[in-house]
């Protein structure tokens, strides 16, 4: 019989053995592509800035972040034996297909994180069953990753678990080494359980920071190293209960998460913290329930088996989002690497009877949060309003080169409705991932630049309300200061941005809104005019442009008198597949241009209505005629300026 895919299972994704079938259904499609001797699984052909072998061995090491939580809670899985083999040769330096020592910043040493996950969870079907010369091989094989440099990045969590894996198994590891590695990574705490990736001087905490690698990994080690370390075990819960009262605002009730940031190719691994807090056994404060982080975790699977692009025809999971999509990748995703999705099984280590899987699933606790909160380590502007989920964003990028960093941190603004869109080439406006950005040309067009870094961001404090302010300097004589402004309670489907700008050479400016689904319903072609009459279609006119999709509606428009004569409205047929979520979209534009010695400011209303929203195709209208106001405290700055 062909296995149920994961996109085609068919139960409600409720109880325990739901989670397990639909970790075995990830499992199952890797047979085929096993090496002879289960070393590696190679799942494709695109390449990596590492070598091949370590690229297939990701294909074998990330699955197990999945299988060890499926066994180490009791449960059996056909296929085991496989993993099992390819432990043994890939470590055996006689093997031919041996995976090879580890060199400074290699990337097995990743992949040894789950490995050494994997032997600490499950040892009774990974460890046990190897001969003593095996066993001496695999603690070779981890242990030379002791003496190799490596980013001082989440990183050193890996070395961590490739020597808590050997440690729980009373083999030889290095304890003076997790020991180091663990005091450098607290040194990335910031405070309030937010942690860095990365010292002083980086300015990147996404999912890394907390479901990818650090957050999740503390709250592993804290459960696996609580006999050995109690104190560092109970810190980093303290640290995960802090942190969760902010992580909440980066999902929403369908089970969305906020697409921001790098990696998100690993998909369900963005709830990883949810999972690692069920593992932990980590309570947390109200209103977390476990019913909520059980919703919270649950529902974002469901909304990932919804996704039905996801998969190859044989099953696998592919390089992309909701579909699969290379422009948004990173020069490290090989074909293997979206199997870190499989970290967020982690509570199928959890007996039955854990709370986690007693508990009653609880809805989003919308209710019992903030509408709108300001986090000031990541510099985000959370808000709940009108529907819709989003961030506003100054001040964080990825301090090393990384495709589209631009996009991944740069933008003013993230959702969960509307994914963000990446450049999928250059020369042309649509090519350029526009959307939630200010692009200017000083070429009439040819090139474009969008901010990749903020100078100066900050979160003030006007009239009771966080704004985000920062600075941008494209050019050493064009000048940005930027004010972000959340919505306020009478016009929930707004928010202000003002960008002040001064420039000493002719520019051309883009201003981009949220990019949606840009085809129509009945037959998939191109938007048409937005009738009254018309439930979809585009809106262009001076200083405003608009769009309507089964997405929703989105929109932007010029609120300053003074600008709208400037700023004409334009609905871009976005390039294809440069949006995460959907690879045909529209993004309604305001476009100008500026002559050198010009100082003008822009006074941008952005408006989202998403399709998620009760009864919003006969409510849109209303929100997208009633303008919002510009406070009075940065009317007085624009007129000064």
């Amino acid at each position: 019989m062909a296995p149920t895919f994961f996109t085609s299972l068919n139960s409600p994704l409720c109880t325990r053995e739901d989670f397990q079938q639909a970790c075995i259904s990830l499992l199952e499609p890797l047979k085929p592509f096993f090496s002879p001797g289960k070393t590696c699984v190679k799942l494709g052909n695109t390449a990596t800035r590492y070598d091949e072998i370590g690229a297939q061995i990701e294909g074998y090491a990330r699955p197990l972040w999945g299988l060890a939580a499926l066994l180490a809670g009791g449960a059996e899985y056909e296929g085991t034996e496989d993993f099992v083999e390819g432990l043994r040769n890939g470590t055996n330096p006689d093997h031919p297909e041996y995976w090879g020592l580890a060199r400074d910043s290699d990337q097995r040493m990743v992949e040894m994180c789950p490995i050494g996950y994997n032997l600490a969870i499950a040892p009774h079907k990974f460890w046990d069953p190897l001969t003593e010369k095996e066993k001496g091989n695999v603690a070779a094989w981890l242990g030379y990753i002791n003496d190799k440099a490596m980013p001082a990045t989440n990183w050193l969590w890996f070395r961590v678990f490739a020597n808590l894996g050997l440690m729980k198994n009373g083999a030889p590891h290095s304890k003076e080494r997790l020991e180091a590695d663990i005091e450098q990574l607290d040194t990335f705490y910031r405070g309030d359980g937010w942690s860095n990736d990365g010292p002083e001087g980086y300015t990147q905490m996404d999912y890394y920071s907390g479901s990818y690698a650090i957050q999740y990994l503390q709250l592993l080690y804290s459960k696996l190293a609580k006999d050995i370390d109690p104190k560092r075990s109970e810190l980093y819960k303290e640290r995960a209960r802090k942190y969760a009262l902010d992580f909440i605002h980066y999902s929403d009730e369908q089970g969305r998460n906020i697409t921001f940031g790098r990696s998100l190719t690993y998909r369900f691994a963005m709830s990883g913290f949810w999972a690692a807090v069920a593992f932990a056994d980590c309570e947390l404060p109200a209103p977390l329930t476990w019913g909520v982080v059980k919703g919270l975790l649950l529902r974002n699977l469901r909304w990932w088996t919804r996704q039905k692009e996801i998969l190859t025809p044989q099953g696998t999971l592919t390089i992309g989002y909701t579909y699969p999509n290379q422009f948004m990748s990173e020069n490290y995703n090989s074909p293997g690497s979206p199997y870190w999705f499989m970290l967020s099984f982690a509570p199928l280590a959890c007996p039955a009877s854990h709370p986690f899987w007693t508990s009653k699933e609880e809805p989003y606790p919308t209710a019992s949060i903030p509408a709108t909160v300001a986090l000031k380590h990541p510099k985000h502007i959370m808000v709940h309003k009108g529907g819709h989920n989003f961030l506003l964003s100054s001040g964080q990028m990825c301090h090393y080169p990384v495709r589209a960093s631009e996009s991944k941190y740069g933008k003013f603004a993230y959702s969960s409705a509307f994914g963000y869109s990446v450049p999928t080439g250059g020369y042309f406006l649509e090519a350029i991932g526009g959307d939630n950005a200010l692009a200017l040309s000083e070429d009439s067009g040819e090139t474009w630049k969008v901010r990749r870094v903020a100078i100066n961001a900050r979160i003030e404090e006007h009239d009771g309300s966080p704004v985000l302010v920062s600075g941008w300097a494209p050019w050493p004589d064009v000048s940005v200061q930027t004010y972000l402004l959340p919505p306020i309670d009478d016009r929930p489907n707004w928010h202000i941005r003002v960008h002040q700008i001064k420039t000493s050479r002719d520019l051309m400016t883009a201003e981009g809104a949220w990019a949606m689904y840009g085809t129509r319903v009945v037959d998939g072609r191109e938007l048409e005019t937005l009738t009254a009459q018309s439930a979809e279609g585009r809106h262009e006119r001076q200083h405003e442009a608009l769009a309507a999709s089964r997405a929703g509606a989105v929109g932007i428009a010029e609120l300053s008198s003074s600008s709208q004569g400037v700023r004409s409205g334009k609905v871009l047929n976005a390039d294809a597949n440069g949006n995460l979520v959907d690879s045909r979209t529209v993004l309604p534009t305001l476009l100008s241009n500026l002559r050198a010695g010009e100082h003008r400011s822009f006074v941008t209303g952005v408006f989202a209505v998403p399709a998620s929203v009760e009864n919003w195709q006969q409510s849109w209208r209303v929100a997208w005629d009633e303008r919002p106001r510009l406070p009075k405290w940065l009317a007085e700055i624009i007129c000064d300026q």
